[in-house]
């Protein structure tokens, strides 16, 4: 229901149990390996085979058995009874060959230098065993992810990528927000459709019923003013589910559904729409992606966080070469919100934490 400025505040824990129980992930699709990077794997990849499938040359060389040379060195040659074979970087040895000889090492058929057994080649299975996992599903693809699965010779990959739309609401200034937030989403592995809206409930919710995104987030008009029409825009498309948050900055955001899609009202103030991304957006868009939790960072304070009990609250933080610097949260000017390099969530049974504290930091 839509919230009056003396109602209740939504605990942030609530909120996300609430988001989450609206989003399910989209249906994978099936996209090249090129187009891959910083998407979320939808299935766990196996190798198809052992990699290499036979033992290759790490370099060029001559192929030779390495017991047939011991002890080889230019006081002592050793006559091979055949010339060996030159055996190009990548390439498979022959069966009888377990090391390789570098081209200083041979004289027309005297080796006059030795190589132990595996000397210069990768064996059989060395980079990947048949059945080995190269990609967890829910695991967001990176650069070297793609080296693995290029080496195991796999060029397509099934994914899963969320479709957000942003309604952009009110006086053509906010939308200053609107490239950060398709910035962030595009990061966290979603696309973006942006479109903008008047200050009207009815624009509003046809705006949010169009298209076919997977989740929907509304930028501006979540507070209590005369222009703020966002939430009452939300309750003619579909249902609110929590209006007003217990997170600061962020108090006004609201969560809700529209034609079986989750909503997010983000406040139009640029500290409190970052924080409720961080808060709430990124998660829906990681259940709706299938995402596994990403690894935990953590840093230690410089100085000390002061919170007020009772609610969530998020504080800015810029990294510096020992730990992290705390500057601020709600009210942050912009000037030093940009200076912004991750964020932690102070939980509201605390009242912050003291200087040299780990804390759980929250990328950016």
């Amino acid at each position: 229901m839509m919230r009056t400025p003396s109602a209740a505040l939504t605990p942030l824990s609530d909120a996300l149990d609430i988001l989450r129980g609206l989003a399910r992930p989209v249906a994978p699709e099936t996209i090249a390996l090129a187009a891959a990077a910083g998407r979320i794997a939808a299935v766990t990849i196996l190798t198809p085979e052992d990699r290499p499938s036979a033992a290759t040359a790490l370099r060029d060389g001559f192929a030779v058995e390495a017991a047939a040379i011991a002890g080889a060195s230019s006081y002592a040659p050793v006559l091979l009874p055949r010339s060996p074979s030159w055996i190009e970087a990548g390439a498979p040895l022959p069966e009888t060959a377990d090391a390789l000889l570098p081209a200083e090492g041979l004289e027309g058929r005297s080796a006059v230098a030795e190589a132990g057994a595996g000397d210069g080649i990768r064996g059989r299975g060395e980079d990947f065993s048949r059945g080995d996992a190269i990609l967890e599903a829910g695991e967001r693809i990176g650069p070297l992810h793609l080296l693995a699965l290029a080496g195991a010779g796999i060029d397509a990959i099934e994914i899963r990528r969320p479709r957000l739309r942003l309604v952009v609401t009110g006086a053509p200034e906010r939308d200053a927000l609107s490239p950060m937030l398709a910035a962030l989403i595009g990061e966290a592995g979603a696309e973006t459709e942006t479109v903008a809206a008047p200050d009207e409930p009815d624009a509003i919710a046809a705006a949010i019923r169009a298209g076919s995104a997977d989740a929907v987030l509304v930028l501006g008009g979540t507070g209590y003013g005369r222009s703020d029409r966002s939430a009452e825009g939300l309750a003619r498309a579909g249902r609110i589910h929590a209006h007003g948050l217990a997170l600061r900055p962020g108090e006004t955001a609201a969560i809700g559904a529209a034609d079986g899609r989750p909503v997010l009202l983000l406040p139009g103030r640029p500290d409190a729409a970052l924080a409720v991304y961080l808060a709430l957006g990124r998660p829906l868009i990681a259940a709706l992606a299938g995402a596994l939790p990403p690894p935990i960072q953590r840093a230690p304070l410089l100085r000390k966080i002061s919170s007020g009990i009772g609610l969530s609250e998020i504080v800015y933080l810029r990294r510096r070469a020992h730990g992290v610097e705390p500057l601020g949260g709600a009210d942050l000017p912009l000037r030093r919100l940009v200076g912004t390099e991750g964020a932690v969530l102070v939980p509201p049974e605390r009242e912050g934490y003291p200087e040299g504290t780990e804390i759980e930091v929250l990328p950016l």
